[in-house]
């Protein structure tokens, strides 16, 4: 089946299965390898990407479900002014050690930030509530979406 959706921001169109995993076909197709699969089940969050601006993920998306939307992965985003206020803030704050999880925080805490600029501790955690570290902590997390949304005052 021929699919066409918006790839951070360029249209694209593959000839695929569509019950094949979003995730599969980003990392086998298109070489995005920033979405990693962790459990395969949409309970650790570090495939999350962007579909319409929420934070979704993806090893549990069939891509016959996302024709004619917008994806946008961890390589789109990295280019934005947005990203680099998120990931100076990730490491100031200590929110990264192993790196295999920080690609789904960014992309939550994006979509976050994007619907709430101003986030309280509540709202962060519940924001990146399906995204799981074994490394860094939860609290380094929050305090960099905090910091974040200070920095960041107008952009999102």
């Amino acid at each position: 089946m021929k699919i066409d959706f918006i790839l951070n921001k360029k249209p694209v169109h593959i000839d695929t299965d569509p019950l094949r995993r979003l995730l599969d076909v980003l990392r086998e197709d298109f070489y995005l390898t920033g979405v990693k699969e962790g459990c395969g089940e949409g309970e650790c969050g570090a495939c999350t990407v962007l579909i319409g601006g929420e934070a979704v993920c993806s090893c549990i998306v069939p891509v016959g479900t996302v024709a004619n939307e917008k994806i946008l992965t961890i390589e789109g985003f990295r280019s934005t002014a947005r990203y680099r206020i998120l990931e100076k803030c990730f490491i100031d704050a200590g929110a990264v050690q192993c790196g295999f999880c920080t690609p789904g925080f960014i992309m939550a805490a994006e979509s976050l930030l994007s619907e709430n600029p101003r986030p309280d501790e509540t709202e962060i955690r519940q924001g990146i509530a399906g995204n799981l570290c074994r490394c860094t902590g939860y609290s380094m997390v929050v305090d960099a979406i905090q910091k974040a949304s200070v920095q960041g005052k107008g952009l999102w």
